[in-house]
């Protein structure tokens, strides 16, 4: 399967609801008029596109179409398409040398999973990998990991349950900066009851990594579960407070037909969508692109 059709296929569920949707809007209308931008914002909202994005995105098009003059609904569409790509589209992330990347996000989205892919993704393409199990409070997180690592093929560095994830950080530093790594992987808690902690307990996982690894460019990856749709513009705006959000990893997308969040995602937040999770397999993460990404969910 062709890296298109593997994207096409995880998001069938999106693609099923908007792709038919769509269908049946163009196929309904001559001509557009009030009542074809109304029916499309419906379309674009029950998508999980969500109102402000969706506001955005058919104003842009009414604006497009009067200009352009554009009158056919299929044109529209077409027009439809590059404005979401527009608003996607953002620089590809640099992947620097050494850097450390402090992987964020609540407990249940996919983060153990996120980064062993990542650390397989990584390594298959040449790049050093050590993976830092620092999420010491939920049980069996480091269990978990570890199995990610064998998987990947890759060292991590761990310590026991309940222990302070900064001195888990430290030796991480210590053994990527031994061994030449590219890129230290951290992992982090992920609960949210209590901001505060969080706060402090990733800002002293920062200060461990600026102060002990400084030649390390330090990136923050929030993972985002898709399936919990609007909630997850809720989980990044939380993360945003406490970290420096370089970009979101968009999990379970082929279990959802909430994929229009990730639209929502980077127009609201101003938060560029990095990698999409499509399976459970260790090569199911994909680098993200904003146009196969429309043309996968709207034809």
């Amino acid at each position: 399967m062709g890296l298109f059709d593997k994207i096409k296929s995880g998001l069938k569920k999106t693609r099923d609801v908007l792709t038919g949707r769509m269908d049946d809007l163009v196929g309904s209308y001559k001509e557009l008029d009030d009542d074809f931008y109304e029916e499309l914002s419906d379309i674009l909202v029950m998508s999980d596109i969500g109102m402000e994005t969706t506001q955005l995105a058919v104003d842009r098009l009414r604006e497009k179409c009067t200009s352009e003059k554009i009158g056919d609904p299929e044109k529209a569409r077409a027009a439809l398409k590059q404005i979401l790509v527009d608003i996607m589209t953002a620089p590809p992330m640099p992947l620097e040398s050494p850097m450390a990347l402090i992987i964020v996000g609540v407990n249940g989205v996919g983060k153990t999973t996120t980064i062993g892919k990542l650390a397989s993704r990584f390594k298959v393409i040449g790049r050093k990998v050590i993976i830092c199990a620092a999420d010491t409070f939920r049980a069996a997180a480091a269990d978990q990991l570890t199995v990610w690592a064998q998987r990947a093929d890759v060292p991590i560095v761990k310590h026991k349950e309940g222990a302070d994830p900064a001195a888990v950080v430290y030796d991480g530093v210590q053994a990527a900066r031994a061994r030449g790594a590219d890129i230290l992987l951290i992992d982090t808690a992920g609960r949210l009851h209590n901001k505060v902690h969080l706060m402090e307990e990733l800002k002293k996982i920062s200060r461990v990594v600026e102060r002990d690894y400084p030649e390390a460019k330090i990136k923050a990856l929030l993972v985002i579960d898709a399936t919990t749709g609007q909630n997850g513009l809720a989980q990044a705006k939380v993360f945003s407070d406490v970290a420096n959000i370089e970009g979101i990893v968009l999990t379970k997308l082929d279990g959802t037909a909430k994929g229009g969040i990730a639209v929502a995602i980077a127009n609201e937040l101003h938060m560029p969508v990095r990698y999409i999770g499509l399976g459970e397999q260790i090569d199911d993460l994909q680098p993200f692109d904003a146009k196969e990404f429309i043309d996968a969910i709207l034809g």
